[in-house]
């Protein structure tokens, strides 16, 4: 490992708050378990869900390492990272080494247990989070991975194989794969979490529900009911997504790819109060192809939170089938459930604090909505995101105005950065810790 024994790093102090980060110098830290790895940081990435506690709406109490987005190399690893490795393990634990490029999920996940079995990686028994007083962060120049080989990715194996990650990643700037550590999987996660639900089904398939679930999709409903297909008319996807933040960006990006794979009719609202971000938002939408926006009679609409229900209103669905909420706050999903259809889905990714759920139970059954809220399984959505990544490189994988990602700056900046970002004057962040 690097003889280095202290490290920039951003730490988050509790007292006074709010906006109390700072720059300081703190020790590198160390092998504690078997499972550990250390990662050289050499990128990291300022997350919407970093201002959370920065603005004091997290309960955090502990001074802590900010930062759960990092791209680096392994510089020490613990005993259990050998080739004889148990094959009842993950792999990596038998193939990492040291001097490997990696990146992570934004979660620890251990690979074994039944949750990470079933692919819900986010809910592993031995989760955390980096970035908190559980887990020191990676806005810094060095941190610690538990349960790394259940957790990292390796961007350094079978580089000469043109079918590898990592070979397929070689082609993109590192800040641009830096995405697929949290806002870019997340993005996919908050369009699956909504598209793959029952509710849904109909305009994919064009069979009223319930005979598009399950059984009944391959036969007559036991009544003999024979309720005609959908028409044409029908089968237009309404769509709300209220927030335009980096996570926002990178799930109209998954929602338009998903669709136009689907070959499903849409209409878009995509909604946020700042006007720096509606402008990100309209930029990226107009250097796509005409191939990803859809087919003629389509809508992509950039609204701020009073237009955003005329725009639903005027096309006379009665609101969205789906919104896709990505910002976290009681007011987002006020916003979110008036743009909602009746037997729509409220599909959140936003890391929601201690406010209540601003709904009552007579709103959510007089409208039959489903709920689907979470943190997003990065681990189990990495191959998927890359692929994505890989579609629309041309947007993805660009740097500064018209990419997701807005800037690269050095990690002395953090501060400043930090205050741009809250303000919506910066998009996506990146650090360079060695500059």
């Amino acid at each position: 490992m690097d003889r280095q024994v202290v490290q920039l790093a951003v730490r988050y102090h509790p007292l006074p708050p709010p906006h109390n980060i700072r720059i300081e110098s703190v020790p590198v830290p160390t092998i504690l378990h078997p499972d550990d790895a250390i990662v050289k940081i050499q990128l990291s990435g300022l997350c919407g869900s970093d201002l959370h506690v920065y603005r004091g709406h997290q309960d955090v109490n502990e001074t802590h390492i900010c930062g759960h987005e990092f791209i680096g190399h392994v510089v020490a690893l613990g005993s259990s990272f050998h080739p004889g490795s148990p094959s009842s393990r993950p792999a990596l634990y038998a193939s990492l080494k040291i001097g490997d490029k990696v990146i992570s999920p934004f979660t620890v996940s251990c690979g074994e247990c039944q949750y990470c079995r079933f692919g819900f990686t986010a809910r592993c028994v031995s989760s955390l989070v980096f970035g908190s007083p559980a887990l020191q962060g990676a806005q810094a120049q060095y941190v610690r991975v538990p349960l790394a080989g259940g957790t990292l990715f390796s961007l350094s194996t079978s580089v000469d194989d043109p079918l590898s990650l990592s070979h397929a990643l070689s082609h993109l700037p590192d800040p641009a794969v830096l995405l697929l550590a949290d806002v870019l999987p997340t993005g996919l996660f908050v369009v699956l979490q909504a598209f793959t639900h029952p509710k849904l089904a109909p305009i994919f398939t064009g069979i009223p529900w319930p005979r598009n679930v399950g059984h009944h999709a391959k036969g007559a409903l036991l009544s003999g009911n024979t309720l005609p297909y959908l028409s044409s008319a029908d089968r237009v996807l309404d769509v709300g997504i209220v927030g335009l933040g980096p996570v926002g960006l990178c799930a109209t990006l998954a929602l338009l790819d998903y669709l136009t794979r689907a070959d499903v009719r849409r209409r878009i609202v995509a909604v946020d109060p700042n006007q720096s971000r509606r402008a990100k938002m309209q930029k990226i939408y107009d250097a796509l192809p005409e191939d990803a926006k859809g087919m003629s009679g389509d809508e992509f609409v950039v609204a701020d939170i009073a237009d955003a229900p005329k725009v639903v209103q005027a096309w006379g669905r009665g609101g969205c089938h789906t919104v896709l909420e990505v910002v976290g706050s009681p007011s987002a999903l006020t916003l979110s459930l008036a743009l909602l259809a009746p037997s729509g889905v409220l599909s959140s990714c936003g890391v929601h604090q201690a406010p209540q759920i601003p709904f009552a139970g007579c709103e959510l059954y007089n409208k039959n909505v489903s709920l689907e809220f979470g943190r997003c399984s990065v681990h189990s959505l990495f191959v998927p995101a890359v692929e994505l990544l890989l579609r629309r490189r041309d947007v993805l994988g660009a740097i500064g105005e018209s990419g997701v990602v807005d800037r690269v700056i050095p990690l002395r900046d953090a501060v400043r950065a930090y205050a741009k970002f809250d303000q919506g004057v910066y998009g996506k962040v990146v650090f360079d810790p060695w500059t």
